[in-house]
């Protein structure tokens, strides 16, 4: 067992607090990992903020890590103790239906254990204080060390710096592959972008790769703006300017509508907007953004029977085992960007500030 910090979540809405956790050793097809760097995404605060169905506490939160294998369970054969690693929250099995299926990158194989907050045996390797405390979405990054599903596991290039390419756990992976894999973006479109944070800033800088000959970025927060325009927007305006709705100031911007719209928020009234600002006879738009629990999404038929198309993604749709390393490789030769995301770099003992800094747009 081993002794270290993590960040726990004790109840949902409260400060996370840093304590001292034991890490059980890894059993049989799972992986104990020493994460060097974790980033914070807006899921990690859905979660503590109780709007999450599937919320457990106490948990140690965390999705975005990368880190290097301490040690491996029995049984394990696709990574080794010293390996440089990216935890994985959708992970790839390789045997059940969805990873044998192409058209798909949701791996269901530790579905229902993730979901409980358990490793896939059903219980938990860590423990605070005499408690149990819960996993998260099969990663818990927010602890010096953690135990992961082999599955939930990608090996990548050790040379690559952990501080950065922990951003390919989630978002930056998300937003590139919403606009490269999800809605194929081709080259001389137009694209509009919904919400400018890191997953927002991830699908211009993929629709800039695509191709795409104008990116609208739009954002209520205009300070947001010139980092936008650094990834790839041509143009970036917002929603409060006009007495229209949205969708109407890009129809008439545009000719009838975008190619490709992507919704980064979670806002359902935003993905109703994003799907009525794309063009009759092939408009495509993506939904990127959770939004919480028990909502709904609405438009007229119309706007589908006349040729819309509405998507949605989960990881970019990338195959997790299978692409992070590639996308680790396509950062260390520089052809996406991944250092241009990082605002700020904080010790471990302060992440609440890291949360309050998300919050604020900054």
């Amino acid at each position: 067992v081993i002794k270290c910090k993590a960040a726990v979540a004790w109840e949902a809405g409260k400060p996370l607090s840093i304590e001292e956790v034991e890490v059980a050793p890894p059993k049989a097809h799972e992986v104990r990992i020493k994460i060097i760097a974790t980033a914070v995404c807006h899921t990690d605060a859905y979660t503590l903020s109780g709007a999450d169905p599937e919320g457990c506490f106490p948990v140690i939160l965390g999705h975005e890590g990368a880190g290097i294998v301490e040690s491996v369970g029995e049984g394990v054969t696709k990574v080794k103790k010293g390996d440089t690693v990216i935890p994985l929250y959708i992970p790839q099995c390789g045997e059940c239906k969805f990873c044998k299926n192409p058209k798909t990158n949701l791996c269901q194989k530790i579905r229902i254990t993730q979901g409980k907050g358990v490793m896939p045996d059903g219980t938990s390797r860590f423990t605070c204080k005499g408690k149990q405390i819960y996993h998260f979405m099969g990663t818990s990054t927010f602890s010096e060390y953690t135990v992961v599903a082999d599955i939930s596991v990608a090996k990548i290039d050790a040379a690559a710096p952990l501080d950065k390419v922990c951003l390919l756990g989630c978002g930056i992976s998300t937003g590139y592959g919403a606009a490269v894999n999800t809605a194929k973006v081709e080259p001389g479109s137009t694209c509009a972008v919904f919400g400018l944070g890191g997953v927002g800033l991830a699908v211009i800088m993929g629709c800039k790769i695509a191709g795409a000959s104008r990116i609208i970025g739009i954002d209520i927060n205009k300070d947001k703006y010139a980092k936008a325009k650094e990834f790839g927007a041509t143009e970036c305006i917002s929603p409060q300017d006009s007495k229209k709705p949205i969708q109407e100031v890009l129809v008439e911007m545009t000719d009838g509508g975008v190619d490709y719209s992507f919704e980064c928020i979670g806002n359902v009234g935003v993905m109703r907007a994003a799907l009525e600002a794309c063009h009759k006879g092939w408009g495509l738009s993506v939904i990127v953004g959770v939004a919480a629990a028990g909502q709904e999404i609405s438009t007229r038929p119309f706007q589908l029977v006349t040729g819309r198309t509405w998507k949605g993604t989960a990881f970019g749709g990338w195959k997790s085992v299978d692409n992070v390393p590639k996308l680790v490789t396509e950062y260390m030769s520089k052809k996406i960007k991944v250092d241009e995301f990082v605002t700020h770099t904080l010790p471990f003992d302060k992440i609440n500030e890291a949360f309050e800094l998300m919050h604020s747009g900054k």
